[in-house]
């Protein structure tokens, strides 16, 4: 028997399986039957060791693609939602046939930002994927594409897409379902020091305990069949290893690979979990889409980011955007670098003349713009 070189994946109980576009496709675009059946029989023997499994997938848009006789993945959104409506039951298809085939049943979760962005919808979905579960349907979950828009106006003029790929998906799900493990596979068998497509002596990193010395080095996507790159499964990764889940990234081409790294073995890159932060605390830092921003003077960063107190309007600069009050901000040191997100206590217009001397109606200048308990700090916990 292999060593179990990393326990607490072996251990996991609850388990996200994400599987990207180019696994799930051969080089020319037609559907790898094998592998979608591999991450089945690899769900599946989860939830016979009494583990609970969940199964993030991309693919609809390639399978819609082929079934319309298109060559290449169009470029207009209204085309690729097209792909997406014919080829996501296609591919739901292939996933009840294969868990049928195993005494299984799964169940379709389509979802959008707009699904997290709601703090009451979000604890509804998690409701659902939760009664799923206890009743023993693996969740096949997937990007509303067909609905979903490809861009929402982000509060400061930039635009943002809704998921960009799966990889941000199945982080968010294997957040909100307080997942022990998230494993992405992928068409690499895991990070690299440097990209393996330039330097041929690019080494395989084992273990990445801080994201950020790695995702300089991260590649972009390397094919026009999927939308994420490594780039965004490092990201994905960083995000569910801060909220206390661990990750891996692997290969899903390899055959048995799946399996090797829930048997604990050194496979793939492993991400190892962090602190957790609680329900509430990961809604506001990686599910909610921000609506606005909070710049902060140097005082108020010391203030929140060392010394752990609310933010003040006296130590705001400028507000950006158009909240309400219980939405989530961005809030900015003086170079304009994320400091965190936090709940604000009112709308963006009241923000505004509170922060240049008139507060709201019975509020006083030394209530909170952002209280402490509802701010949660980039790579660290609440403030």
């Amino acid at each position: 028997m292999a060593e179990v070189a990393r326990p607490p994946v072996a251990a996991a109980r609850r388990v996200v399986l994400k599987v990207g576009t180019r696994v799930l496709t051969q080089d020319t675009g037609r559907i790898a039957l094998s592998r979608l059946f591999a991450v089945v029989e690899a769900a599946a023997a989860l939830r016979a060791a009494g583990r609970e499994a969940l199964v993030v997938t991309s693919g609809a848009v390639g399978l819609g693609r082929d079934a319309l006789g298109l060559s290449e993945t169009p470029r207009e959104l209204a085309e690729r939602q097209a792909c997406a409506a014919v080829g996501q039951t296609r591919l739901m298809s292939l996933y009840q046939e294969g868990f049928a085939r195993l005494g299984l049943v799964c169940g379709q979760v389509l979802l959008t930002q707009g699904d997290f962005d709601d703090r009451t919808s979000y604890l509804n979905l998690r409701g659902t994927l939760g009664e799923l579960l206890r009743r023993g349907v693996v969740p096949v979950i997937n990007e509303n594409d067909a609905v979903s828009t490809e861009e929402l106006a982000f509060v400061e003029g930039e635009a943002r897409p809704v998921f960009g790929d799966n990889d941000k998906l199945s982080a968010l799900v294997a957040t909100k379902l307080d997942a022990d493990l998230l494993l992405l596979l992928t068409d690499v068998d895991g990070v690299y020091d440097r990209d393996p497509r330039k330097h041929p002596d690019a080494r395989r990193l084992a273990r990445v305990d801080d994201a950020a010395t790695v995702l300089g080095g991260a590649g972009e996507p390397g094919t026009k069949a999927g939308r994420g790159g490594m780039k965004s499964k490092v990201t994905a990764a960083a995000i569910a290893a801060r909220a206390g889940c661990h990750a891996v990234i692997a290969s899903g081409r390899e055959p048995g690979a799946a399996e090797r790294v829930l048997a604990g073995e050194e496979v793939g890159t492993w991400f190892p979990a962090r602190e957790e932060l609680d329900a509430r605390a990961r809604w506001i830092a990686f599910a909610a889409a921000p609506r606005g921003s909070l710049v902060l003077d140097a005082g108020a960063v010391d203030a929140v980011a060392r010394r752990g107190k609310s933010l003040l309007p006296v130590g705001v600069r400028r507000v950006e955007g158009a909240f309400e009050r219980g939405d989530v901000v961005v809030l900015r040191g003086p170079d304009g670098a994320a400091l965190g997100r936090g709940v604000v206590s009112c709308d963006a217009e009241a923000a505004r003349r509170w922060v240049a001397g008139t507060p709201p109606e019975g509020v006083r200048n030394h209530h909170a713009l952002v209280h402490r308990d509802h701010l949660v700090l980039e790579g660290g916990g609440g403030a």
